[in-house]
């Protein structure tokens, strides 16, 4: 269940939301289903089960959906995500590259500090390409990149990160799990909320945004992210 925890806008949201989008009247929390065994050891014990997928919000816009975002936590780490569908071309990943590329943008506020505007240490941003990695570049890769204009760096690092992809003739799957060291300052039990947002970005299809588009500065303004909820 989706819950819009308050609303950004007292004055007339009526009159509002032709200038304003629906999305953004509301600050959005979203809960995270425990994934006590998860991750498993094969690609199909890798992947989110389908309780895990996040309610879309197409009743607030007119806009076309073409993947469906998954969530998950436990105690060890957090996991994220994404399966894409009607695609007729193939990938487009370059390493070089990541923000450009198919594949999931998220970011991630271990301390949900969503009253600021820089990020803090406990920020963290991540490009996750289903492929471009290895000699057929069919592997997935992560690929962390620094947020503008952040008050400090954090100390996390993707190599301890567990992905897994399968590539299919109109799309793909991807999940990758964040081990709890991965994530400065993840402690579920005594900060049980994350900030958090995600673009899918796909050349062919376009991009899906969890909430608003990019006339706001979510790529590194913390106060645009969304909360998930981690729930058991």
């Amino acid at each position: 269940m989706v819950v819009a925890a308050s609303t950004r806008l007292e004055a007339d949201s009526t009159a509002m939301t032709h200038v304003v989008p629906p999305r953004f009247l509301f600050r959005w929390s979203f809960p995270v289903p425990y994934c006590a065994e998860w991750p498993g050891s094969d690609r199909e014990g890798r992947q989110l089960p389908v309780a895990c997928r996040l309610q879309q919000l197409d009743e607030f816009d007119a806009g076309s959906r073409f993947a469906d975002l998954y969530v998950g936590w436990n105690e060890a780490g957090f996991g994220v995500g994404v399966e894409v569908r009607g695609k007729q071309q193939p990938l487009q990943t370059d390493l070089m590259k990541p923000t450009e590329s198919d594949g999931l943008q998220v970011w991630i506020d271990t301390r949900s500090t969503l009253n600021v505007h820089r990020a803090t240490k406990y920020c963290h941003y991540y490009c996750l390409l289903p492929g471009g990695d290895g000699k057929q570049r069919r592997q997935p890769v992560a690929v962390q990149r620094p947020l503008a204009q952040a008050r400090e760096e954090t100390g996390a690092r993707t190599g301890k990160l567990v992905m897994t992809s399968e590539l299919r003739d109109d799309g793909y799957r991807l999940d990758c799990w964040f081990p709890g060291e991965s994530l400065f300052g993840f402690d579920p039990a005594n900060n049980p909320r994350l900030g958090f947002y995600a673009v899918v970005k796909d050349a062919e299809l376009g991009e899906q945004f969890l909430t608003v588009g990019r006339e706001f500065p979510f790529e590194f303004d913390p106060s645009i992210w969304q909360t998930l909820e981690l729930v058991r």
